[in-house]
C-alpha cells in the first residue's frame, strides 16, 4: 500500500517495477565428501643408562619414550625388535656392544615393575592402544641387570627398531 508522501510514493513505484521485472533463476545442489582413513606416525627418544659401574652389582634402570600419533579411534600395536647385537636373535637376549666383541646385556619392558619384556610379536609381548588424534607418549622401561662385573670398560650401544602396526 502506498502512502501520500512523494518519497513513499516513489519508493512504492520502484518496488512495484522491480518486483514485476525480477530475474529468473535456477538452483541445484552438490555434495561435499571426504573419507577419513586410519593413519599413524611414530617417533622415539633415546634411552640412556648413563655411567654404569658393574662392580656395584646392582640393576641399573632407565626410561625412554615413544610417541604414537594415530587418528581418532585407530587401533595400534607397538613392537620392539631384539636390536642388532642379540646373541640368539630374540628379545630375551638383548645386549649392547662396544663395537668389538664386548657386550653389555640389557632388557626393555612395557611396565614399571620391569616384568613384561617388550618384544616383537604382535598379540604376545607388544603394547597396544587406540588413537586419540594427538601424540601419546609411551614409556619404555630399561634395565641393565646386575651380575656383569666382568664387563670391559668402554661405550656400549645398540639400535632398536620400533614397528607401529595399525
Amino acid at each position: 500500500m502506498c502512502y501520500s508522501s512523494k518519497l513513499a510514493a516513489f519508493i512504492c513505484l520502484l518496488s512495484a517495477f522491480y518486483s514485476s521485472h525480477a530475474l529468473a533463476q535456477a538452483t541445484t545442489t552438490f555434495n561435499v565428501t571426504a573419507t577419513v582413513v586410519d593413519s599413524c606416525d611414530v617417533s622415539a627418544n633415546n634411552l640412556a643408562f648413563g655411567n654404569v659401574e658393574p662392580v656395584n652389582n646392582l640393576n641399573i634402570d632407565a626410561v625412554g619414550s615413544i610417541t604414537v600419533t594415530c587418528s581418532l579411534g585407530t587401533s595400534y600395536s607397538l613392537l620392539l625388535d631384539d636390536g642388532g647385537s642379540s646373541s640368539d636373535g630374540t628379545v630375551s637376549t638383548r645386549r649392547m656392544t662396544d663395537g668389538s666383541s664386548n657386550y653389555l646385556s640389557y632388557q626393555l619392558y612395557s611396565d614399571t615393575l620391569r616384568t613384561s619384556v617388550w618384544g616383537e610379536t604382535a598379540g604376545t609381548n607388544d603394547v597396544t592402544g587406540i588413537g586419540t588424534g594427538l601424540g601419546v607418549p609411551v614409556v619404555v622401561y630399561g634395565r641393565i641387570p646386575s651380575g656383569q662385573q666382568e664387563t670391559q670398560t668402554g661405550s656400549y650401544s645398540d639400535t632398536i627398531n620400533v614397528t607401529l602396526n595399525y
